[in-house]
């Protein structure tokens, strides 16, 4: 049987590509899957080609130390698509360089299935030419992806949001708490971001946030969620850390303040009323205002239904006594502000549709070998 080569560039792609890899390991186990990725695809039951731990990178420096070993792996890559035993090339995330991996598949005459597709609705839209040409099918995980792509001449199909298959195991407010050791007082979330550059536009803010809403309501609780693999200094940030656990903050918070990204859709499934907030410096927001085009908003929570769930505080709007004044009224159970928000995040997770998406690429693939 010819094998599934599948490839994926970091962390998150490894989680995303495992539950791929574990799909088709339960519908067809006798399927041949090798590839590049993480722990995570190894248990799921891949052959690892290479490691992607070895290429992780911190900085502008490191990504270009790491270009020659990208560059072999992508030989390494053409030489066994050659050969002719790959049948089907499946590819998650990580644009830059899965985008060559597809050209090489084109060239090679095998089908491309892209999983979790580059944002060309936002940015580089340049690349839509190279997606149009190299992939065979797109896996999308945004519903307005679908439209978008069909209509630029990529064939792609809305397979549900792979955030949803988490839905099913959240626990239940009360449990939440107690897991953290928090009583029923109102519980304040911040989400400051899961990368070192993030941190650093953002933890500030967000805590003169919180410290402005303990003026207001000396009862609230503060806690933050802390993504993998990031440090917060307990000096700049006196409040309860939480490692690794972002559902189990979701789900306890009454509130929260989250940087813009997935973690928005992740308070939504959560039923967790949020703000969203984002800064970036000066120079790289005049390059973004100019290579993004018709997006009137940056938080998925709110692109996803295309309209003002979340407020939004970009850039020099990013400022604690606004920010605050949205969020305290999201702290009182019966505030109008809180109802509607939560009605909102319901129509939000209508639109997403249901769980499954590793199960239907899964399904696509298997589609595309036979």
């Amino acid at each position: 049987m010819r094998e599934v080569l599948l490839v994926a560039g970091e962390a998150s792609g490894d989680l995303h590509a495992a539950a791929v890899v574990g799909a088709l390991r339960r519908i067809a186990p006798e399927l041949v899957i090798a590839g590049v990725g993480g722990a995570r695809m190894r248990a799921a039951g891949a052959t690892l080609l290479e490691d992607i731990a070895e290429h992780a990178v911190m900085g502008f420096g490191d990504v270009v130390m790491q270009i020659p070993r990208h560059l072999r792996l992508l030989r390494r890559l053409r030489e066994r698509m050659r050969d002719g035993d790959v049948g089907l090339v499946v590819l998650v995330d990580y644009p830059g360089f899965n985008l060559r991996v597809a050209a090489a598949a084109h060239a090679a005459g095998i089908s491309v299935l892209y999983y979790i597709t580059p944002k060309v609705w936002a940015w580089r839209a340049g690349r839509l030419a190279d997606m149009r040409r190299t992939i065979t099918r797109a896996a999308v995980i945004l519903p307005f992806e679908e439209a978008y792509l069909l209509e630029h001449g990529v064939p792609a199909t809305y397979v549900g949001n792979p955030l949803l298959d988490r839905a099913g195991a959240l626990p239940t407010r009360a449990e939440a708490r107690a897991t953290l050791g928090l009583g029923a007082e109102p519980v304040l979330a911040l989400f400051p971001g899961s990368r070192r550059g993030e941190l650093a536009n953002h933890l500030d803010a967000f805590v003169a946030t919180a410290r402005e809403l303990e003026r207001r309501i000396p009862a609230v609780r503060v806690i933050v969620g802390v993504a993998p693999g990031m440090h917060i200094d307990s000096a700049r940030c006196p409040y309860q850390l939480v490692e690794g656990s972002s559902y189990t903050v979701w789900r306890a918070a009454d509130a929260a303040l989250v940087k813009s990204g997935t973690s928005t859709l992740e308070a939504a499934i959560a039923d967790c009323p949020l703000i969203v907030a984002y800064h970036i410096s000066r120079i790289n927001y005049a390059i973004v205002r100019r290579l993004v085009k018709g997006i009137s908003y940056v938080g998925l929570v709110n692109l996803v239904v295309d309209r003002s769930v979340a407020p939004e505080f970009i850039q020099n709007a990013m400022q604690s006594i606004p920010m605050a004044n949205a969020l305290e009224p999201l702290l009182a159970h019966d505030s109008a502000q809180r109802l509607a928000m939560l009605a909102e995040l319901a129509r939000v997770r209508e639109a997403l549709g249901d769980a499954g998406a590793a199960e239907r690429v899964a399904g696509m693939a298997l589609e595309m070998l036979a």
